[in-house]
């Protein structure tokens, strides 16, 4: 399995719409992160906050800038210290990974799929909850 090369296809994926924010993750952007919190729309997230429509992409999904032309597109989360859990999460699943395209994936993987799984839960291991 590589490392993340920041290719933003889980988060283009999943940034429509498709994630949810604990009440929790709502209550403190509410108070110490508005900025995040100006999204939330009836406890569901990323909605415009002028018009109030459903955003097709997430607002905090930023497309880092070039160093030559040919270079592929690179992704950051402006609020990555305060994602929602779901994103914190991903991937979890190496179907998952599959499915969604995930370039973190080799051929490797795809032979032995539960020790990929192995290696997977341990690179994940700081993002998810202890009970998972």
């Amino acid at each position: 399995m590589k490392d993340c090369n920041q290719c933003g296809k889980c988060c283009i994926k999943y940034g429509d719409g498709a994630l949810a924010a604990t009440q929790e993750e709502i209550d403190l952007w509410e108070i110490f992160n508005p900025e995040i919190f100006e999204y939330v729309k009836n406890g569901q997230i990323w909605f415009d906050p002028k018009s109030g429509q459903k955003l097709t992409r997430c607002p905090f999904l930023e497309l880092e800038p070039k160093k030559t032309p040919q270079a592929p597109n690179k992704y950051t989360c402006s609020i990555y210290l305060d994602r929602p859990e779901d994103c914190r999460h991903y991937p979890s699943l190496i179907d998952e990974m599959v499915r969604d395209e995930c370039e973190m994936i080799e051929v490797i993987d795809l032979d032995n799929p539960k020790r990929a799984q192995v290696k997977l839960d341990k690179l994940m291991a700081g993002s998810r909850p202890a009970h998972y």
